[in-house]
């Protein structure tokens, strides 16, 4: 299986979009392409159709080579309860959690063999693997064990492309530094540079394309503009939270708080608010922050009651509960369902990692969760408890959670697999579910906001823009990347690798 590996100056600096736009331009030359990333650390991750998770990147890219999503395109990934420790996932499933030390000290070798397994069972199907590294492989103090950058390229053995990030600033100093920190053997290795985000005219940036292919050897194989608005989800909250601003824009009509959880997963279910153009997304950490908002999305989090101890101890829960006391909108979403209850029992310690642990929650709804040992996650489907007429009354999505809840009053949803999900109080106006992506339909999401429009003496609209435009996306993002590379470099650089 021939492969390249895309490998960054730091984090943060393109590999993920430029991993899907290489994934969907392969695929429209008909190569069988998958993509891969050994260790993913992210808490947004993607259910596989297999009910198995990977990090959300690796869905996102399988979704661009237009091939179904494996537990083999992303073998491990780690999901950060804390500071200091992460429920590993390996293949897939729910492995074990470690602290930093201990992973780099017990999983290791463990680890290599994950890589070489997945690896190999992907050479069966594929023709070219698209690999992602993580953070920088200029990283001294952890090359000795590392799982994601160089180690990986050796035993894909593929050549690796360096991407930089010119609109940070020092990307002269970024390339040249990380190339001189490479041992000679892993510096052989690199092949080609990128340069991302470039701001102007790039006939302005010849002279320093010269610079560094004479100081380094290596050939820069294109400057990829900054590309705005790209329909494409972010592998982070980071890149989520840059795409809005911290003040609700005047222009906007809708007014959407998000309560910002330390521990948040799965922000990609706030995606499709990106695009309409008279809703404002904001984050909201502190009760002087919040305000009176159209409505209040609480999201996922990895650690569902420590998150509640920072609302409590923020005083945010009794600036939420007060808002919904006073007729706001709520919406809980997976572990926001379960904060929306009463009462939160950890009998096994499967969340705190407290055995016996009991907390009481918001009290908005009249509900009970208890978190056991075995997760669930399923793509999935139901139908609207109170159906809306006009529209489909189906919501598709996924679900990945611990707990188990209980309530006494009306659902949201009748699942396909014959149960009960969430709450539905005051006509809508309290909502709770388990299931991810609810606001990628798009015309549930549509009569959602246009309740919220129709409340603020607004006109109802249609639906503005739908989740089926990401095909469009991925092929507009294909289009600017291979205009802007030197694609006959490419492909020679991965047929001829030996």
């Amino acid at each position: 299986m021939k492969g390249v590996m895309i490998q960054g100056t730091a984090s943060d600096v393109g590999k993920s979009v430029i991993c899907t736009a290489i994934c969907r331009i392969l695929a429209r030359q008909g190569k069988k392409v998958t993509p891969f990333k050994s260790q993913n650390m992210s808490n947004n991750s993607y259910v596989t159709i297999d009910g198995k998770e990977i990090g959300r990147a690796q869905g996102i890219q399988a979704e661009a080579a237009m091939v179904t999503a494996s537990v083999n395109m992303n073998p491990i990934l780690l999901k950060p309860r804390s500071d200091q420790v992460s429920e590993i996932v390996r293949f897939g499933v729910r492995y074990q959690t470690l602290s930093g030390r201990d992973y780099r000290s017990q999983f290791y070798e463990t680890g290599l063999e994950t890589i070489k397994m997945a690896l190999a069972e992907l050479e069966k199907n594929y023709q070219i693997c698209v690999i992602e590294g993580a953070g920088s492989p200029a990283e001294v103090n952890l090359n000795d064990r590392e799982l994601v950058n160089m180690k990986v390229a050796e035993i894909a053995n593929v050549p690796v492309i360096l991407v930089a990030d010119i609109d940070r600033g020092g990307v002269f100093a970024s390339i040249v530094g990380t190339l001189t920190l490479l041992p000679e053997i892993q510096r052989r290795r690199v092949q080609g540079i990128i340069i991302n985000k470039f701001r102007g005219d790039e006939r302005l940036f010849e002279s320093g394309r010269q610079w560094i292919e004479e100081y380094t050897g290596v050939k820069v194989l294109g400057v990829l503009p900054h590309m705005k608005n790209m329909k494409i989800e972010g592998e982070d909250s980071l890149s989520m939270k840059n795409q809005f601003t911290s003040v609700c824009a005047k222009e906007k009509e809708v007014d959407l708080a998000v309560i910002d959880l330390p521990y948040v997963s799965n922000y990609t279910d706030l995606e499709p608010f990106r695009y309409e153009d008279d809703v404002h997304i904001r984050f909201v950490s502190t009760p002087e922050a919040l305000g009176k908002p159209d409505a209040i999305i609480i999201p996922g989090t990895k650690s569902t009651i420590n998150d509640l101890h920072f609302l409590k101890q923020s005083n945010l829960s009794k600036q939420i509960i007060d808002y919904v006391a006073d007729g706001g909108t709520i919406v809980g979403i997976c572990g926001g369902y379960q904060m929306l209850g009463e009462q939160l029992i950890d009998e096994l310690g499967t969340d705190t990692g407290l055995v016996g642990k009991t907390i009481a929650g918001l009290g908005i709804a009249p509900l009970q969760t208890y978190f056991l040992d075995k997760k669930k996650t399923v793509q999935t489907e139901g139908v609207l408890t109170h159906p809306v007429q006009g529209i489909s009354n189906v919501i598709a999505g996924y679900e990945i959670h611990l707990g188990t809840t209980v309530h006494t009053c009306d659902s949201f949803l009748h699942t396909k697999e014959g149960q009960q999900d969430g709450v539905y109080i005051d006509n809508g106006r309290i909502i709770g579910t388990y299931f991810h992506n609810v606001f990628h339909n798009d015309e549930w999401r549509n009569e959602w906001l246009n309740r919220i429009r129709e409340k603020k003496g607004k006109a109802r609209k249609s639906v503005h823009w739908s989740m089926s435009e990401r095909e469009k996306a991925y092929d507009e993002l294909a289009n600017r990347v291979e205009s802007a590379l030197d694609m006959t470099a490419f492909y020679k650089m991965i047929e001829e690798w030996e």
